[in-house]
């Protein structure tokens, strides 16, 4: 008996319609890639250098997950679709969902692109935070919306009711918890504000990239009971396998079916079993979320020690204030061989941090406070919005007087 899970996913394979025509040549931008515009050459092919500067997680695969792949390697002439089919059973097993709210990807870049593209227009706005994640930014070029990015509260949360009040014509509210880059988190009571008072046709995009590294409740409750929202999930973050690509969208089967139009594809095999590999593993996650979160509190103890200021963060990233423009910064710390950053244009003093192990945040630290004491040269460099050609800033809109 085939399952409605592999009815929906060959389904994805096979629908090609018109629409995704006119987009077949759009980028998409993801992470990595914003992370290597942002990068100064000065360290770009030195094999030795501190990697800090594009969320990725220091310990890789799990054990589990680099078996599953070297397991595989004798069936990489086969496609092997049905591995996909197990990997949404399992985890919608696991979270209590029907299997076909689940859709699998490459990463969760694929589906936060198609969902824009599918939910945003000239006539339907953008919404989201500033700072904030900016690859529905990008993505909202190629549909033509309206970017409203709303500024974060004093305690760097999402503002809800102003994202909501700003966009009457809304397509997508994008939230991102815990937030990218502050790493900041949203009270869910206000992801519940925002699905129950939304525009009328919208969605609610609710980016849980970084979710397992704390304690914060998902908004898989409103996918459960039917509330038009769409969950981006990935196992590049806690899990370790940013290079090996998997992710997943949960949402309405009515909402997905939408994302179809835009692609699809068969998902590595090496992918997919890392994936089910990970989720099997009944200690991963509390595991690796106590790692990092040692780590990270260390690292506040090392920048309250220096006087140095920073937002808490409850991911495995952090803003810190470098008190003065955030770009040379970056450039003396890259000199060092680490690579930190990028910078957001609404807060152009602060850089994002990843949080590595503790001998890579001790070079950072090494090489950030060489940078701050003026005792290596800061060479110029170039921002993100020079190297990609758009900015935050020219896009942001300010909540209504």
């Amino acid at each position: 008996m085939v399952s409605n899970a592999v009815v929906s996913s060959r389904r994805s394979f096979l629908k090609l319609s018109a629409t995704a025509a006119t987009v077949a040549g759009f980028r998409m931008v993801s992470e990595p890639i914003l992370a290597r515009a942002a990068r100064h050459k000065v360290a770009a092919n030195r094999k030795d250098t501190i990697l800090l500067d594009s969320n990725e997680n220091p310990l890789g695969p799990s054990t589990g997950a680099r078996e599953a792949l070297a397991a595989m390697i004798p069936d990489g002439g086969r496609y092997r679709d049905e591995l996909s089919d197990e990997l949404i059973q399992l985890f919608a097993q696991q979270e209590g969902l029907k299997a076909d709210y689940v859709r699998l990807f490459a990463g969760s870049s694929e589906p936060l692109h198609y969902t824009v593209l599918a939910y945003t227009s000239p006539t339907r706005s953008y919404v989201t935070a500033d700072p904030g994640f900016e690859a529905g930014v990008f993505m909202s070029k190629v549909s033509g919306a309206r970017v409203v990015a709303v500024p974060l509260t004093k305690t760097y949360a999402h503002d809800v009711h102003a994202m909501v009040a700003s966009a009457p014509d809304a397509g997508v509210i994008y939230i991102c918890n815990p937030n990218n880059p502050t790493g900041t988190l949203t009270p869910h009571s206000e992801i519940e504000y925002a699905a129950e008072n939304k525009p009328k046709g919208a969605v609610v995009l609710v980016d849980e990239a970084y979710l397992h590294f704390c304690d914060a409740p998902s908004a898989l409750q409103l996918v459960k009971a039917d509330k038009d929202v769409i969950v981006l999930r990935t196992f590049s973050k806690l899990y370790g396998l940013a290079g090996i690509r998997c992710g997943f969208a949960i949402g309405r089967a009515d909402l997905l079916d939408r994302l179809d139009n835009f692609g699809g594809n068969f998902m590595p095999i090496t992918a997919v079993s890392a994936a089910i590999a990970s989720l099997k593993d009944p200690q991963l996650i509390a595991e690796r979320k106590r790692i990092n979160a040692a780590v990270r509190t260390e690292t506040f103890q090392w920048l309250d020690r220096n006087g140095y200021s920073y937002i808490a963060s409850q991911s495995n990233c952090f803003m810190l204030d470098a008190k003065r423009p955030a770009k040379s910064v970056i450039a003396a710390v890259a000199q060092q061989n680490v690579r930190i950053g990028r910078v957001w244009p609404v807060m152009p003093n602060w850089t994002r941090i990843t949080v590595g192990t503790r001998e890579e945040m001790a070079h950072f630290q090494a090489a950030f406070k060489n940078a701050m004491d003026g005792t290596v040269a800061s060479p110029s460099a170039r921002g993100l919005e020079d190297r990609v050609g758009i900015s935050m800033e020219a896009s942001r809109r300010r909540r209504p007087s």
